[in-house]
């Protein structure tokens, strides 16, 4: 089975347990890092934001939320996930909207988006190259991208102690919440093949983004990069 196909379906099965799973998992902070990633957009005012891989909406509510007059436009390959983001978007119905599309093959004209985000998926596409290069494309010159994710910690020993939890707890809680042994394996795992926070600056570099940069969050165990695409 493909990647893309097994990751589609395994978030298939989790979407309606999703988000409070998350919250559970993280005690409610992951709030506060989506809030910090939607700061390094700095999107011109009312400008329209791509949410890629939004699943059921978090980070396009938090890009709502911090400004009124943006319109948000979420696009993921999960119809189960999107449907779940749907029925949480009554708030925000005006200026967000769901689309099914491909990370990969997105379906939007070039230069069409003042800002773009990704949380906690880039470890689930095919491609980090290609998928960084398509996001490119369909940024304005000068726009950012935000992406914010799982990392490996630098600290040797506080390493060790986050991938224990990550590891080995978190799919004991996250099949106990959801009841999908297979989905709380694999997310775990994604982690292991992915690059750290200096291998993604490269290939945010490596894909034509400029002033590429990232801040590590909870020393390291999640990280924001930022590129931007050249003027």
């Amino acid at each position: 089975m493909q990647k893309s196909t097994y990751v589609r379906e395994m978030f298939a099965t989790i979407a309606p347990t999703y988000d409070f799973t998350n919250r559970v998992m993280t005690a409610g902070i992951d709030e506060a890092w989506r809030r910090r990633a939607i700061r390094e957009l700095q999107a011109e005012p009312g400008g329209e934001i791509l949410d890629l891989c939004c699943g059921t909406g978090d980070l396009s509510f938090a890009a709502a939320r911090a400004d009124r007059g943006r319109r948000i436009v979420g696009v993921d390959f999960c119809e189960p996930m999107l449907r779940v983001a749907r029925q949480r978007n009554r708030k925000f119905a005006d200026r967000v909207s769901f689309v099914e599309g491909d990370v990969m093959a997105l379906p939007f004209a070039e230069q069409r988006f003042s800002g773009a985000t990704m949380g906690f998926s880039m470890r689930n596409v095919v491609d980090i190259g290609a998928t960084l290069r398509e996001i490119r494309r369909v940024l304005r010159p000068g726009a950012r991208f935000v992406n914010l994710d799982v990392s490996k910690p630098p600290n040797p020993l506080w390493r060790r102690v986050f991938y224990l939890h990550f590891y080995k707890i978190v799919p004991l809680i996250g099949t106990l919440l959801s009841g999908s042994k297979k989905a709380y394996t694999y997310l775990p795992n994604s982690l292991t093949n992915f690059p750290d926070a200096d291998g993604l600056a490269t290939r945010f570099a490596e894909a034509g983004f400029e002033g590429v940069r990232y801040v590590r969050l909870l020393g390291g165990i999640v990280a924001i990069h930022v590129g931007t695409k050249a003027p």
